[in-house]
């Protein structure tokens, strides 16, 4: 883990691209993760925990309908998430990470460890389903390690 944040570090500040994050189920794991090195504060704009639907509807204008269609667990509140913390902070790339890290509030559809990361570029659009198991410290740690992978990925791919 600690290699690919550096990695993302170095790019981030030889590339001058910043970054903000929207995280629910890690609770701001990702944003801790992203920030424990020296001079993140030069690409790191914004780190948002909007934990319940309500910050999500209120605070990040993610429409009340599609919440209410699809669920605060989902690819389309993933991927508003992630384009409206990079609208809000004007970054390069914007992150948005929503999902159910249990032990409860799973269901038959959306199982406990089912988990949506979408990263938002001005040319890229990315928008991933996983479903992790363990336990709840569990889930957050692998849905924190898994954006921070598809974002180097993302970045060595756009040669950023």
């Amino acid at each position: 883990m600690e290699r690919i944040i550096n990695q993302i570090h170095s790019s981030l500040l030889k590339n001058r691209k910043s970054l903000a994050v929207a995280e629910s189920c890690t609770g701001g794991l990702l944003s801790t993760l992203l920030t424990q090195i020296p001079g993140s504060s030069q690409y790191f704009i914004l780190g948002m925990v909007a934990y319940s639907n309500q910050a999500k509807k209120n605070i990040l204008k993610i429409p009340a309908n599609i919440i209410a269609e699809k669920g605060g667990v989902s690819k389309n509140v993933a991927k508003l998430l992630a384009k409206s913390v990079k609208s809000m902070a004007k970054t390069d790339f914007g992150i948005g990470v929503t999902g159910i890290a249990g032990p409860g509030g799973g269901s038959k559809e959306k199982p406990v460890g089912t988990v949506f990361i979408a990263i938002d570029t001005e040319n890229k659009k990315i928008c991933k389903k996983f479903n992790f198991s363990g336990s709840r410290l569990n889930v957050r740690k692998k849905t924190a390690l898994k954006a921070l992978e598809l974002l180097s990925s993302l970045i060595a791919k756009s040669n950023v």
